[in-house]
């Protein structure tokens, strides 16, 4: 069983580099696996962009594997999005997880130039041309439906080969296909409950068995929106209002987080872990690095201890 943390993307106020340094520091000391971050081009809250705050953080860590769940790929240029994973893969000496989906439903792709009739393969042909941005051959050849490429070179190339872990964020049947064949791992969304999280899994190890995929070399993980009080009502007061930070009046974001006294938390992440989930990425909610970080120490001292 292996934890990670979220990385504090807020910037209200300023950015607080001292806070964050000092709360990436502590993860390391703590022994968390890695640091995670999402993506919210458009969106209620003032969230720094993901991939630049993972490349900040390279700086201030040495250990922390630094993730990103998940880039909506669709919405960036495939070439130039390679090249910005491959920077932050290599400012870190090879420690970047990434995480991708597609989107879908609420994404407002005409903002981005993107047909919503063909955005499933657009992201599809994009992901296969990052592949081929992050190969060995010093020049890249592509012709697909989207995008024509001919005899490019593209250098560097990312530490870790062929590339960095990709992890796929996905709910519906098809899209869980589609993680077993382009993926490396599965990250169940903070945005869905357990309950969804379980038959998620359930999809992904059929299609891991009829795509003769190994399960054992195919990770999974979820992440989990959390708040530890001793009081379990401001518990669900306080990572309610944290949810509402991130995603406004999003329907069902209220049946996703776990809150409660350690006990009550550490029993609703034995849930998720019965669910199938092998990395818990763990979600504070606080409205501060300060309150993440006072919620960090308590998940390290309080809850993780309950789940070995």
């Amino acid at each position: 069983m292996k934890h990670s943390i979220s990385i504090p993307q807020f910037d209200v106020d300023g950015f607080d580099g001292d806070g964050l340094r000092s709360y990436l520091a502590r993860a390391e000391e703590l022994g968390f696996e890695g640091g995670w971050t999402l993506e919210q081009v458009i969106g209620p809250a003032p969230l720094i962009a993901p991939l630049e705050l993972l490349a900040w953080a390279a700086g201030c860590t040495t250990t922390l594997r630094l993730g990103v769940a998940v880039l909506i790929t669709s919405l960036h240029d495939p070439l130039q999005l390679a090249s910005s994973i491959t920077a932050v893969d290599r400012l870190s000496h090879g420690r970047l997880e990434l995480g991708v989906a597609p989107g879908g439903g609420r994404r407002q792709f005409q903002a981005f130039g993107v047909d919503p009739d063909t955005f499933i393969s657009s992201f599809t042909e994009g992901l296969t041309l990052m592949k081929a941005a992050w190969s060995d051959e010093p020049r890249v050849t592509f012709h697909g439906r989207f995008r024509d490429v001919d005899d490019l070179p593209i250098s560097p190339k990312p530490v870790q080969r062929p590339h960095p872990p990709i992890w796929f964020g996905a709910n519906a049947p098809r899209a869980i296909a589609r993680a077993v064949r382009h993926g490396d791992a599965f990250m169940g969304a903070g945005s869905t409950t357990t309950e969804n999280f379980a038959t998620a899994v359930q999809h992904l190890r059929t299609e891991l068995d009829e795509q003769h995929k190994d399960p054992a070399t195919f990770r999974v993980g979820k992440r989990v929106y959390l708040i530890i009080d001793d009081e379990s009502a401001r518990a669900r007061e306080r990572v309610l209002a944290g949810l509402h930070r991130i995603y406004g009046t999003m329907p069902g974001v209220e049946d996703v987080p776990v809150a409660g006294t350690p006990a009550e938390v550490a029993a609703g992440l034995r849930e998720v872990i019965e669910a199938g989930a092998q990395t818990l990425l763990l979600n504070p909610t606080g409205a501060s690095i300060a309150e993440d970080r006072e919620q960090m120490e308590r998940l390290a001292a309080e809850v993780i201890p309950q789940l070995s």
